[in-house]
């Protein structure tokens, strides 16, 4: 898309809850306990079960210049059933951009990874799908010299599907390039009830104080 005038900010509203698109469905804190990682060992794959929180926190419209998008900081804490300690912990951000119907996904894990997918959907949406590929300088990976010399991640694609009693699904699959094996799928599975509902961003509670108490 081009634009004429790549310095001047648009326009954005402050309700960012509304006007999510179809990522509004997210928004909250949820959790899952039927969790299945199918991951590479040494002996063969591995499937796991896992337990898992999700929290899609709502922040205020981001512009680049012209661009707006209305979004979500989220975490990921997953633990195996009966473990406190981290199986694996994600953070990074959800953001719908209304002019181009684009969603966009940033990952960052504490082994040493980042990633953005990219994906397009409309409000109401029943399913997102959102892809990353590695080498793409658009929605791509980029790893540290261990993982992209032992577990060279190839691509990354991420299906949430909305149901009608308010839980999603999500599935993702992450296609691994590893010595000696080839390529290898790595499957996460999960279904997600919420347990607290979102907050409005800051921008608009602070546009509720405002029209509460005139100056």
């Amino acid at each position: 898309m081009k634009y004429d005038d790549i310095y001047t900010e648009a326009p954005a509203h402050a309700d960012t809850l509304a006007h999510l698109g179809p990522l509004a469905p997210l928004a909250g804190k949820w959790y899952g306990e039927d969790g299945v990682d199918t991951h590479p060992e040494a002996e063969g794959p591995v499937a796991e079960p896992y337990h898992e929180t999700w929290t899609f926190e709502v922040i205020d419209a981001q512009n680049n210049g012209p661009q707006v998008f209305y979004g979500l900081r989220y975490h990921v804490y997953i633990t195996k059933p009966g473990e406190l300690n981290a199986f694996h912990d994600q953070v990074g951000y959800l953001l719908w951009e209304p002019e181009t119907k684009k969603i966009y996904m940033t990952l960052a894990i504490p082994r040493g990874q980042i990633a953005m997918a990219e994906g397009t959907a409309e409000p109401g949406a029943k399913t997102i799908t959102l892809r990353a590929e590695r080498g793409n300088l658009v929605n791509g990976i980029c790893s540290n010299p261990f993982l992209e010399e032992a577990f060279k991640t190839k691509s990354w694609e991420i299906q949430f599907r909305f149901n009608p009693d308010g839980t999603f699904d999500y599935e993702q699959v992450t296609v691994l390039e590893i010595p000696g094996v080839g390529e290898f799928e790595h499957t996460d599975t999960n279904h997600m009830t919420m347990i607290e509902a979102p907050r409005p961003n800051p921008a608009m509670i602070m546009e509720g104080m405002l029209n509460r108490n005139p100056q």
